[in-house]
């Protein structure tokens, strides 16, 4: 068979009827192998007139039979079957074992889409024996909700798709949500029936995939339920399953501290989150001195932190040295890809990291509680009126949270002032190399963070010295930044389904690491 088919299941006893997935062919043929076919892949053959492309709809199977591999292909008795999307029957892989660069992923689409247009045309069967032409025509994107039987071997970055980010949220994950939001949140949620729940996509998340959940406005809440909850689906996790563990119960905790939404409910697949009224930051208030102020108070804050957790600074470098790991041995499809992958592994990244290593090892910095991600994306401006003016951000998504040393957060911020994940048009991301932080500028945010370290500190200090010196220690760590995320990007371009320019973004990551480390090394 054609390498690019997937085996599925083997040895059928006969042709009964079984329950199948959508958007997945299946061929029936005499020594009853079933074959998955890959939206993107051309149907096996070996007769020069049964050429074609074979696409599905997220809802629809269709049923043919092979009478032999050299033969025909011609309709089976049962033409097409409507099925329903079931529940898998048990949690999902990265629950049994840790995710590994080699097999399945948790979740497999963006926001609604992985960019590929999937849909089922017209069946022109001239006669018996003839060939079967099937015509393309757009459908809705397929479920970013795990599906046990996929395999991400197939390359998925929406490079095609350019004509913005999907805003169509497909019935499966719908009806998902509205299961979670029915069993944990109770109340009338329990009352209401599918078709007047409500849930809209929230777009900008790189990691996770986030859907607003809402009550109809016709319903009364019963007691103490949400009327909209937040809700989150774990994205293609590179942590592992001990790290949702760990951030579940980070949350939990930052919740019942009130410096973080509370959580509402928790699952395999994701949880249900408070939904905090804000307006959305953009990134060029990065750089607003009130709003860069209050950043810095509630980083230092967040530092001040004592968590239940290892407090060795192990995050950094082992998360790093895993990513490489697993980028050396990537392989892509995709000419694009292959091509982008082979610049990079020009810049021999191993021996790069050694003199990464050797540089921070140099370069003195407490060892804190990290938020690790702190860019316009994870902090709320809160539509509160109880809260005061120099006090409406809130610091959320806690998943790459650790232990780590205190520069880092402070460089990854200010690389975060050059990178705008709203701009919608491939490839979903705006770089401006010259936002970055002026000395002036990271002078203001030090400062900052500092006024609000004295009120709990009485250690005497020599501002002005200690001010200098976090200067360089931000901007040695900023290198981590890139170098860490630069490494994320290359493998969520393999696995991710989140529509995002992965590998063009690695590469801007890595640009930006040899600039910066020209002037700090």
């Amino acid at each position: 068979m054609i390498g690019r088919w997937k085996r599925l299941f083997v040895l059928t006893p006969n042709h009964s009827s079984r329950r199948l997935r959508g958007g997945e062919a299946v061929i029936s043929c005499s020594s009853r192998l079933l074959y998955k076919c890959l939206s993107s892949a051309p149907l096996p053959h070996t007769h020069t007139h049964t050429q074609m492309r074979f696409l599905l709809p997220s809802s629809s199977v269709w049923l043919f039979r092979l009478s032999s591999f050299t033969g025909g292909l011609r309709l089976s008795a049962c033409v097409t079957r409507r099925v329903r999307r079931t529940f898998p029957a048990g949690p999902p892989r990265l629950f049994s074992r840790k995710l590994t660069m080699q097999s399945s992923r948790n979740v497999t689409s963006s926001s609604g889409s992985s960019g590929r247009e999937e849909g089922l045309g017209k069946a022109d069967k001239k006669g018996p024996g003839s060939t079967l032409v099937v015509t393309e025509r757009k459908m809705r994107s397929p479920s970013p909700l795990p599906s046990l039987g996929t395999n991400c071997d197939d390359d998925s970055e929406a490079e095609s798709f350019q004509d913005g980010r999907t805003e169509e949220v497909d019935r499966d994950t719908r009806s998902r949500a509205f299961t979670w939001c029915r069993d944990f949140l109770s109340g009338s949620w329990k009352t209401i029936r599918e078709e007047d729940f409500q849930i809209g996509i929230v777009s900008g998340g790189l990691s996770n995939l986030l859907y607003l959940c809402s009550l109809p406005d016709h319903v009364s809440t019963e007691g103490e339920e949400p009327r909209r909850v937040l809700l989150r689906v774990y994205g293609a996790i590179l942590q592992g399953v001990d790290s949702l563990v760990l951030e579940s119960v980070m949350f939990a905790i930052l919740a019942e501290r009130t410096l973080g939404p509370k959580l509402y409910g928790i699952f395999p697949l994701g949880r249900l989150e408070q939904y905090l009224p804000n307006t959305r930051m953009r990134t060029d208030q990065l750089s607003d001195p009130a709003i860069s102020a209050e950043i810095a108070t509630k980083l230092s804050r967040f530092h001040q932190m004592l968590m239940p957790f290892n407090k060795e600074p192990k995050w950094l470098f082992g998360t790093i040295d895993k990513y490489l790991d697993q980028v050396m041995k990537l392989s892509f499809l995709r000419d694009a890809h292959v091509k982008k992958y082979n610049k990079l592994m020009k810049l021999d990244l191993p021996a790069e990291l050694e003199s990464l290593r050797a540089l921070l090892a140099a370069t003195p910095s407490p060892v804190v509680f990290c938020h690790n991600d702190v860019q316009e994306g994870n902090i709320l401006m809160l539509e509160d009126e109880e809260r005061t003016s120099s006090d409406n951000l809130m610091l959320i998504d806690f998943e790459y949270s650790s232990y780590n040393y205190r520069g880092f957060d402070f460089g990854n911020h200010f690389c975060e002032w050059m990178y705008d994940y709203t701009y919608n048009k491939w490839p979903f991301y705006k770089a401006t190399p010259e936002d970055y932080p002026t000395r002036e500028q990271q002078l203001h945010f030090i400062r900052g963070y500092l006024a609000e370290q004295r009120q709990y500190s009485d250690i005497p200090m020599d501002q002005t010295q200690m001010e200098e010196d976090m200067i360089i220690e931000a901007n040695r760590y900023a290198l981590a930044s890139h170098f860490l995320w630069g490494l994320w990007s290359i493998i969520q371009a393999k696995i991710s389904k989140i529509e995002f320019g992965y590998m063009d973004y690695a590469q801007c990551r890595f640009d930006a690491y040899f600039k910066q480390k020209k002037l700090f090394s």
